[in-house]
C-alpha cells in the first residue's frame, strides 16, 4: 500500500506541507482496507484513481476530482449515510491539513454528487468523478458479474427481496437517463458494455 500512500503524498503536497499528510493517507488506505469489504475495497480505490487520470483533462480542477475520488468511499457501511460521512470526513481532514476552503467545499461537493450519478450539464468536475466511479459498469461480463457478488456480499445485511428491489431501482434509473456517461470520451468507450452488463443484470433480477 505504500505506492498508495506516496501518490496521496504527492497530490496533498500541491496543497498543503502540513506534516500529518502521511498519516491522513496511511488512516484512508487503511479505511479502504477494512476486512467488511468486498467491493468497496483498495482495488476499488485503484480502479476510479486510474480512471480519474484517463478522463483529467475533462475536469476543471482534476486535484478536486482526485481528491474526491480518494474519499468517495472513505466510510462505507452499506448504509444510507455513507456517502454523507465521508463527505465530513473529507472536510475535517482536509481542513485539519490547511487545505484552502474552497477546494475542500468543492470536494465535498463532488462526494456528495455520488449519491445520485447525477451532475448537471456543465458540472465538469461532476461528470468527471461521475464516470471514473461507474467505469467499474464497463467491464468484461465475468468481472461484472463478481462485482455484483461483491456488492451483494457487502449488503448481506438486507434482506434478498428488499436488495432486489433497491438493485433494480438502481439499475432502471441508469438505464432511463441519457446515458450511463457523460464525458465524450467515457460515452465513446464505456458506453455500450456498461449498458450491456446493465440490461443483462435487470433482466436476470426480473424475469
Amino acid at each position: 500500500m505504500q505506492d498508495l500512500v506516496e501518490a496521496w503524498a504527492t497530490l496533498l503536497s500541491r496543497h498543503t506541507d502540513d506534516q500529518a499528510v502521511a498519516d491522513v493517507g496511511r488512516a484512508l488506505v487503511a479505511s479502504w482496507s477494512e476486512p467488511h469489504r468486498r467491493y468497496h475495497s483498495v482495488e476499488h480505490l485503484r480502479d476510479i484513481l486510474r480512471h480519474v487520470e484517463e478522463l483529467a483533462e475533462f475536469a476543471d480542477d482534476a486535484d478536486a476530482v482526485r481528491l474526491a475520488a480518494w474519499y468517495h468511499d472513505a466510510v462505507y457501511a452499506g448504509l444510507p449515510d455513507d456517502e454523507e460521512r465521508s463527505a465530513q470526513r473529507a472536510e475535517q481532514d482536509l481542513s485539519r491539513l490547511g487545505v484552502r476552503p474552497q477546494l475542500v467545499d468543492e470536494v465535498a461537493r463532488l462526494i456528495r454528487l455520488t449519491i445520485t450519478h447525477d451532475p448537471a450539464p456543465g458540472d465538469h468536475n461532476g461528470e468527471v468523478l461521475s464516470d471514473a466511479d461507474l467505469a467499474s459498469l464497463a467491464v468484461p461480463r465475468d468481472r461484472y458479474e463478481r462485482n455484483t457478488a461483491a456488492i451483494r456480499a457487502e449488503y448481506d445485511h438486507v434482506p434478498t427481496e428488499a436488495f432486489r428491489r433497491g438493485r433494480v431501482q438502481v439499475l432502471v434509473t441508469l438505464l432511463g437517463g441519457p446515458g450511463v456517461f457523460r464525458t465524450d470520451y467515457a460515452r465513446r468507450e464505456w458506453e455500450a458494455l456498461a449498458q450491456g452488463n446493465l440490461r443483462a443484470e435487470l433482466a436476470t433480477l426480473t424475469r
